[in-house]
């Protein structure tokens, strides 16, 4: 059985779009359990805070990125 999944998804836009996706959702969800909040989403500048600010995009604009997510898995699934 041969895997048609490469890494050259990361070079594509449309693999961006998907981890960025990805990214933001699951950050939003960590914030959500307390101990994970605490360690990983405490810091809100510097390298870390990239993972804070996604949390704060998922949670303050959920209902864009649950349409961007429905829109990206049309579009792997029947387009792509």
């Amino acid at each position: 059985m041969q895997c048609h999944f490469s890494l050259s998804i990361v070079y594509s836009f449309d693999g961006i779009l998907v981890f960025g996706l990805l990214f933001i959702c699951t950050c939003a969800y960590l914030k959500k359990v307390p101990r994970l909040n605490n360690w990983l989403l405490s810091e809100k500048k510097g390298v870390w805070g990239v993972f804070y600010k996604a949390a704060v995009i998922g949670t303050r604009l959920h209902i864009a990125v649950a349409v961007s997510c429905l829109a990206m898995a049309f579009y792997i699934v029947f387009l792509k």
